[in-house]
């Protein structure tokens, strides 16, 4: 699997020094996108809990702790905010789901790969067959699914399913490298790491917020396909550089800044700098080409795109601020 593009990793000399890898991130990330709430927020912080609870997700005091630190509604509001009530309320209750979803594949395929597979083919059963599920995840991702079909066209819909599916084949390529003899080359990591991002998905959704569909051939043209890619790297980069203490902690392996760490052997300073230039070169490449295609766009194609953007910006001001990733303030800077 390639590398999606080439990256400049060079940071400007002359700055300040920072103290902290949280402020080294803050001083030299490149991020043109301000913090912007969803109005709904609120609604939907309380809203996601029912659904959790309803769909039995919470049960376990593990899991109500991962979604206290974690904040799924938090982020929804970060990446959507001015998506109507409705998508919002989706987005939340998916991101939750993934939060579920993907600690339990971790703790899973940690142990033993092979245990996975009913795990995933469950839930590619249920997003690609229209299978009745056997667990309560797979009832979970059902009820998702039913959401996201009464609020899509089919064609939007199908973009999701097949999206979700890619997450869940990530998740099993996770697994693999990270139970694997040796560890997983930069290239791969970011190829992994871009499905297990599970940002994808997401897309039709701000498509569907205006009740229109997007012509296909402006959803396959090769500027749009190119911004996708852009996004979804930039985003979940920028959530390696705050989660890089936990998973190296963690014992970790699908983590940008793990891999530079790896593949240089550096300090992790000196990794989070490498990722910061690379997360940099993706945003400016992000910002060139919206500016370029947006005047030829459709209104829902727009909105596709600002979704995107919003994934990027998202993702930064909630890593930053979320109890999971606190840590990253108090590891030291100098290398």
């Amino acid at each position: 699997m390639p590398t999606t593009h080439e990256e400049s990793t060079h940071i400007p000399h002359g700055s300040p020094p920072a103290a902290t890898l949280k402020e080294l991130i803050d001083a030299h990330l490149h991020m043109p996108f301000a913090l912007r709430r969803n109005p709904h927020e609120s609604s939907a912080v309380a809203a996601v809990d029912e659904w959790l609870c309803a769909r039995g997700l919470s049960r376990e005091p593990e899991v109500r702790s991962m979604l206290c630190s974690t904040r799924p509604a938090e982020l929804a509001s970060f990446t959507s905010p001015g998506v109507d009530a409705d998508i919002l309320q989706i987005v939340a209750n998916q991101i939750a789901y993934q939060f579920v979803f993907d600690d339990r594949a971790e703790q899973v395929g940690r142990r033993r790969p092979e245990r996975l597979l009913p795990m995933l083919c469950e839930s590619v059963a249920v997003l690609r067959d229209g299978e009745p599920p056997g667990t309560v995840l797979g009832a979970a991702l059902a009820d998702l699914h039913r959401q996201v079909q009464e609020r899509c066209t089919p064609a939007q819909a199908a973009r999701w399913a097949w999206t979700s599916s890619e997450y869940v084949h990530g998740l099993l390529y996770e697994s693999v490298a990270q139970n694997g003899s040796f560890p997983p080359r930069t290239g791969l990591c970011t190829a992994i790491r871009s499905l297990t991002a599970g940002v994808e998905p997401f897309y039709p959704l701000y498509e569907a917020a205006r009740r229109e569909e997007a012509d296909p051939a402006e959803l396959r043209h090769p500027a749009m396909r190119r911004l996708r890619r852009l996004s979804v790297d930039a985003a979940v980069w920028t959530a390696d550089l705050f989660s890089a203490v936990k998973e190296q902690r963690a014992g970790g392996m699908i983590n940008l800044a793990l891999a530079h760490q790896r593949a240089q052997g550096c300090p992790l300073p000196v990794a989070v700098t490498l990722t910061i230039g690379q997360i940099n070169t993706a945003v400016r490449e992000f910002e060139e080409l919206r500016a370029r295609v947006e005047p030829e766009l459709s209104p829902a194609g727009l909105d596709c795109v600002e979704g995107m953007a919003g994934w990027i910006g998202g993702c930064y001001h909630w890593s930053r601020t979320v109890p999971r990733y606190a840590d990253t303030a108090t590891v030291s800077a100098v290398p």
